[in-house]
């Protein structure tokens, strides 16, 4: 087959390597940027969840981050590189994944990260993950089940096979040592990932969480209620910053839980 189509040999095309990078704090992070969605996370890293990147600059050097809903791996890459910390970041959407471990190789930090192409919530199972897109970058993927954020059934061009397990499960099986630090962001279902954390949170080893909350959803609320149960709260004033002001995502925010 030519490549007079595209005008590029097969060793031009896979030459190819568009990267962009930032520095933090004299530190310097390099993405893969594929297409314009993950060009433009690197471009507003800092501006679309201020919240977050405070959060994570805040992880004591070696302390455990486990990062579930690790998309590309923008937020794995910046805690191992800014603060040092240890990351075991979860991805299942296939596209998400291979470009999060080209991230960690690019940047040089399989010693400090590792990447896990499964889903987490609150049983072990195989499923399938319903794709909002398929596009490297995507988000609002929905696994188990056809819904979109607000868990409204909607339909799905797309779909993945998929396997889920629960962090209670990593951590008794010595998968992963108990978090000092947890992200939770999975579109819709952060309150099966917390269900299937029920012991490990328990843990004061675990010393915070930034969950993305719908405020909307019971199910949400009950996330809410259980971390207070489990002696974690939140700033009020964090939240307000953090919601979405309008759009689709009107409301939604980060939670910063502390102990």
């Amino acid at each position: 087959m030519s490549a007079a189509a595209g005008k590029f040999s097969i060793e031009q095309y896979e030459a190819i390597n568009p990267t962009a990078s930032i520095k933090h704090g004299g530190k310097k992070l390099t993405y893969a940027v594929p297409n314009r969605m993950t060009l433009w996370r690197v471009e507003t890293l800092f501006t679309k969840e201020p919240s977050t990147i405070a959060w994570l600059s805040s992880f004591a050097p070696d302390s455990v981050f486990l990062d579930v809903g690790a998309n590309v791996g923008m937020y794995s890459v910046f805690a191992a590189i800014v603060p040092g910390a240890r990351v075991f970041a979860f991805e299942p959407e296939s596209q998400n994944y291979a470009l999060l471990c080209k991230n960690i190789v690019q940047n040089h930090l399989s010693d400090r990260v590792i990447a896990f192409s499964a889903a987490l919530s609150d049983e072990e199972k195989f499923d399938k993950i319903h794709l909002s897109q398929f596009a490297v970058g995507g988000s609002c993927h929905s696994f188990g089940e056809a819904v979109d954020f607000n868990l409204q059934a909607r339909a799905f061009e797309f779909t993945q096979g998929c396997y889920s397990t629960t962090i209670d499960k990593l951590v008794r099986t010595g998968v992963l040592p108990v978090p000092s630090n947890i992200k939770i962001d999975v579109d819709g279902f952060e309150h099966k990932v917390v269900a299937g954390a029920e012991e490990t949170l328990k843990d004061r080893t675990v010393q915070s969480l930034l969950i993305e909350i719908n405020p909307k959803l019971d199910e949400h609320q009950w996330i809410i209620t259980r971390l207070r149960s489990l002696g974690f709260d939140y700033d009020p004033a964090q939240v307000e910053q953090a919601a979405r002001a309008d759009g689709s995502f009107k409301g939604i925010g980060e939670y910063v839980f502390r102990r």
